[in-house]
């Protein structure tokens, strides 16, 4: 059973990125997983695509398989 996360996942992305600047998808995996155990990396595709859209951050590939997820200044 799934239960409602208290801080969105958003917000959460957006803290880390502030606090540690750009990372790549997979260490913002490790970082998030941390605090959310259930979270998976569908989840972070679909919430960093989100926030892409809404302009909120950038992501650019950096090689195969791996993506630089950044904040836009503010």
């Amino acid at each position: 059973m799934k239960t409602w996360k208290v801080h969105p996942l958003y917000t959460t992305i957006a803290e880390l990125l502030e606090k540690k600047g750009s990372m790549t998808d997979v260490e913002l995996l490790e970082a998030l997983k941390m605090l959310y155990k259930d979270v998976g990396f569908s989840d972070l595709n679909k919430t960093l695509m989100q926030m892409e859209v809404s302009g909120k951050i950038n992501v650019s590939m950096l090689m195969k398989g791996k993506r630089l997820v950044e904040l836009k200044e503010k």
